[in-house]
């Protein structure tokens, strides 16, 4: 492997992994700090790269607008869909068991597959990226990188940083912290905690579609795309450790890693080795990687 290659390997290492992390921190939010198992999250990326799809040319022909405008748009849509679910079924599942939760989250994963039949169909969508960012920047004599790949990751670390500076420098990020630990003495201190888990569930909901919008124009919009990426999010939830979203960062850049170079130097053992990674790092710490924050 050349150093162009393996700079190449690199960057689509760390681009994976972004995005990864970008879905897995709204599971992150949910599961980790609300306490559900939410087997439709995966749903919401696939939502999110279907909006791309049928607001791109919306965008384009009646509002003027471009690229942000068509992903503020989605972002708000998200954030509404959140809050609205949350009010309508998940607020109902934070006492229930664990096995109430996944036949709820389950079966809702049937509803927006069906959903979505009947709206855009079962073909397979491309989503263009924007002229401005659909060039590519050379690497060597030979090889060159796509430049919106580039601009996912750094969509992707704008974000780390802002959730960063939420949990640990604002007040919602204390309460959503104090919230996680002991909701009963939240809510004795006058916190509506109702509200609060709303917002938090409509933000990890609003991330989760964030990642299909900008992941749309490289992956392509097909049926049941979120099914694969749910599996993955949980093992980035269990490996980084259940609730911390420095976890979840650390946890989606090494299966990046162990992903993007297993397929180029394993080949035949690609798809078990992010498995594999899992178990010995549960080995080595049962509690995942970090402790929630």
């Amino acid at each position: 492997m050349d150093l162009a290659t393996f700079l190449i390997q690199c960057l689509n290492a760390l681009q994976y992994g972004l995005l990864l992390f970008l879905v897995a921190s709204g599971l992150t939010l949910i599961f980790g700090i609300m306490g559900v198992i939410n087997l439709a999250h995966g749903s919401f990326y696939m939502i999110g790269a279907y909006m791309a799809y049928a607001l791109s040319p919306l965008v384009a022909t009646r509002l003027g607008g471009g690229f942000f405008v068509m992903l503020a748009l989605g972002l708000v849509l998200a954030v509404l869909l959140g809050y609205l679910l949350e009010w309508a079924f998940y607020s109902f599942l934070y006492e229930r068991e664990h096995l109430q939760q996944v036949l709820m989250t389950y079966g809702l994963i049937l509803v927006f597959e069906e959903l979505r039949s009947l709206l855009v169909g079962d073909d397979v969508h491309g989503v263009k990226a924007p002229e401005w960012l659909s060039g590519s920047l050379p690497l060597g004599e030979m090889m060159s990188y796509p430049v919106y790949r580039l601009f996912i990751s750094a969509v992707c670390v704008v974000l780390a940083l802002g959730m960063y500076f939420v949990f640990t420098r604002t007040r919602l990020g204390m309460m959503i912290r104090a919230g996680s630990s002991n909701r009963e003495m939240v809510q004795s201190l006058g916190v509506d905690i109702q509200f609060l888990y709303r917002v938090v569930f409509a933000a990890g909901v609003a991330l989760a579609a964030l990642a299909g919008m900008v992941a749309a124009p490289v992956s392509s919009v097909y049926p049941g795309m979120g099914n694969g990426v749910l599996i993955i999010c949980f093992v980035v939830v269990v490996i980084g450790g259940i609730g911390s979203i420095r976890g979840a960062l650390v946890a989606a850049l090494l299966i990046g890693l162990v992903d993007t170079f297993g397929k180029v130097l394993l080949p035949q053992a690609a798809g078990v080795l992010v498995y594999v990674l899992m178990a010995l790092i549960l080995l080595w710490r049962p509690d995942g990687l970090f402790k929630a924050a």
